[in-house]
């Protein structure tokens, strides 16, 4: 057993070490950054050039896409079927899935399976995988797209546990289809395409579970990537508002229950121009057969990130500003902005200014 005498040495030791870190390590690690710089940067336009060249041929490639029975999902499943690639459609609403998949053959995709699950179950998970390896003999991409939002303040949730289900759908759900994959990835060197929003990384109010979430999902496949070494590559798409039933307003509301409220969309999404859930589809296929590390969608909400990253009191400033309410009233000033002017009719796509979504 150690004496007060020994901690107190040990402890003295350990902030004398800390104090050299922080006066020695930092300026030099900020100089080393300064000279590697140039030569990677260099080196990723020379590899960057290579993949835009060749990029992977998903001819007769099988491709698992969870939550592909409507939305983005549903555009990824024709974005392939459009490269010659055999799809595993994967979602609750079978009918819905049927109807993709007979579209994404009339699209090339030369076969096409459906295997309804839920990616929060363990079981369900298992049994896509092998669904897809029996059927094909093997497995190149696993796309995990599958996600569920809310839309309250924290303090509006009236049960926590109602929220489990976000980070069951969002994370556990991507983690139980990737831990399943591996194995089959790895003897392709497949690949794993994550649609994890730009939520992961906007702390976007009204949101704090769902950018939660996504937030634990980048930070798990970025650590994979390092797991994995060059052994299944990883593309983590961070998407901002993007044609889907979430943006016709398909949230979970306070009480955790599941509804369609566009007056609440609106709020959210407020002056966001909404990119085309095709467009979206057809840049992460490109991004995953280029072997790019990261995409986001459309390009210009990624200069949102260098706020956030340099300047996070403006961002939080613009939101409290734009989307909360002001005390004493009821409408966000975006949302009244948007009215005002009638933008909805010019930035949502038609498809989103309905409330009627799949409901099997």
């Amino acid at each position: 057993m150690c004496t007060h005498s020994e901690v107190q040495h040990t402890v003295a030791a350990m902030d004398f070490f800390t104090l050299v870190m922080n006066v020695v390590a930092t300026p030099t690690l900020i100089t080393t950054l300064f000279l590697l710089l140039p030569p990677i940067v260099f080196f990723k336009l020379l590899i960057s050039s290579f993949s835009f060249l060749f990029p992977e041929d998903l001819t007769h490639k099988v491709v698992i896409i969870t939550g592909a029975s409507s939305g983005i999902g549903e555009h990824l499943a024709y974005e392939y079927a459009k490269k010659g690639a055999n799809l595993v459609l994967v979602a609750k609403r079978e009918r819905s899935l049927t109807e993709v998949a007979e579209q994404a053959q009339v699209l090339g995709a030369p076969d096409v399976l459906v295997v309804p699950a839920d990616v929060t179950n363990y079981d369900d998970c298992q049994r896509v995988i092998e669904a897809a390896v029996n059927r094909f003999g093997r497995l190149d991409h696993l796309v995990n797209n599958a996600g569920i939002g809310h839309a309250c303040m924290f303090e509006e949730v009236s049960n926590v546990k109602n929220f489990t289900t976000v980070m069951d759908v969002n994370f556990w759900g991507s983690v139980y289809a990737t831990y399943l994959a591996v194995p089959h990835l790895k003897k392709t060197k497949g690949k794993i395409i994550v649609n994890a929003s730009a939520g992961g990384w906007l702390p976007y109010p009204r949101m704090s579970l769902y950018n939660a979430s996504k937030s634990a999902m980048i930070n798990f496949f970025e650590t994979l990537r390092i797991e994995f070494r060059n052994e299944i590559g990883i593309t983590i798409a961070t998407a901002g508002w993007t044609e889907s039933e979430m943006t016709k307003g398909k949230f979970l509301a306070g009480d955790g229950k599941l509804v369609v409220d566009q007056d609440i969309r609106d709020v959210q999404v407020g002056l966001y121009p909404v990119l085309y859930s095709e467009e979206c589809a057809k840049a992460i296929v490109d991004a995953a057969r280029r072997g790019k590390r990261y995409l986001t969608v459309p390009t210009w909400f990624g200069v949102l990130y260098l706020w956030r990253v340099f300047v996070p009191e403006v961002i939080d400033l613009l939101f409290r500003l734009l989307v909360i309410a002001r005390p004493g009233t009821a409408t966000p000033p975006s949302k009244i902005v948007m009215d005002a002017i009638g933008a909805k009719e010019i930035l949502y796509p038609v498809s989103i200014r309905e409330p009627e979504i799949k409901v099997d």
